[in-house]
């Protein structure tokens, strides 16, 4: 992910945004014997991390299957131009909630960014370094003299130092090679041995789907803090906002929703987004499933402290702050 400039990001706004093209999801309906109006459901704009995929699969459902409505609100995804925004224009007040990575947003808070953690998404990390199934690299170890690609420096670079520095490698140790988002290519093609920012539930599928099957080493294997890839973040004000709570209760029910219905689930994700219904992202749907966060508003405090100094100790960050800062009281 690019992170652009503060102020260049707000001045973009929500111009650099594109509502997410899936189909309205129906109201829910009122009850039988109703008389007297409705309330009017609450709007809130959520602004997505990336295009609508698997990774979205509560909210999508939460939507369709009016979970949301049902809670009083009126949700709309909007996709970004750039992954690095939402939380900005968040911070500014041009959309209530975002997601986005947990390591990002230890960036975005020493950035100064007005913006707190409110919820979970995507409990357990994604990122993988990735290597040909069948090629020479049978270890990190093999790694040595070798050539990696990444499409971010920064977070994903130190990530890939320590998992090298469990194999008793250094960063130096390896020729790095900015390939931006296109991981499978290059590593299929040869032109790099490795990539660092494969996901376990996208590119890892993606190869194979291509005939050329990978291996992935994990992080949370290879001395990372495990973290939670994917959360939901407010402006620090709106932290306790009426609106929070029952959009985090209405992506829990979502999330049992799947586990319990996972076929009904699934058929209501592709009917909001057709063009979704793919053998690659029907692979990553089951890959996603389990890694969603089955209560979304529950907080594990050490783990985001423990992050918060993992981040410090790579230089990342120059300081960690009060916990409260993260994650409120």
């Amino acid at each position: 992910m690019r992170p652009l400039p503060f102020a260049g990001a707000l001045l973009l706004g929500l111009a650099c945004f594109l509502p997410a093209q899936g189909r309205p999801a129906a109201a829910a309906p009122a009850a039988a014997g109703d008389t007297a109006a409705a309330p009017a459901a609450r709007k809130v704009t959520l602004l997505l991390d990336w295009f609508v995929n698997p990774v979205h699969a509560a909210i999508v459902v939460a939507k369709e299957k009016g979970f949301f409505a049902k809670g009083g609100l009126d949700v709309d995804f909007v996709e970004p131009a750039d992954p690095s925004m939402p939380p900005r224009l968040v911070a500014a007040g041009q959309g209530d909630i975002a997601l986005t990575y947990q390591p990002n947003f230890y960036l975005d808070v020493a950035a100064g960014l007005p913006i707190q953690r409110v919820g979970t998404s995507i409990q357990t990390p994604l990122n993988t370094v990735m290597v040909l199934a069948d090629g020479r690299i049978k270890s990190l170890a093999d790694l040595k003299g070798k050539t990696v690609g990444y499409s971010v420096a920064g977070y994903e670079t130190a990530l890939l130092g320590t998992m090298l520095e469990s194999a008793g490698l250094k960063l130096d140790d390896v020729k790095l090679v900015n390939v931006n988002f296109a991981l499978t290519a290059p590593l299929i093609g040869g032109q790099v041995d490795a990539v660092v920012g494969a996901y376990r539930n996208v590119e890892l599928f993606e190869m194979q789907l291509a005939g050329h099957p990978g291996t992935p080493f994990f992080p949370e294997e290879h001395g990372v803090p495990p973290y939670d890839e994917s959360i939901f973040v407010t402006k620090a004000d709106n932290a306790r906002a009426a609106f929070v709570k029952p959009f985090l209760d209405a992506v829990g029910q979502a999330q049992l929703f799947i586990l319990d219905h996972p076929d009904e689930a699934w058929a209501a994700f592709v009917h909001a987004y057709p063009k979704l219904d793919d053998p690659l992202d029907k692979l990553a749907w089951a890959a996603t499933i389990p890694r969603l966060s089955a209560d979304p508003a529950a907080t594990d405090g050490p783990r985001y402290a423990a992050f918060a100094e993992f981040m410090k100790s790579k230089g990342l960050i120059e300081r960690t702050e009060p916990l409260e800062r993260y994650i409120g009281k």
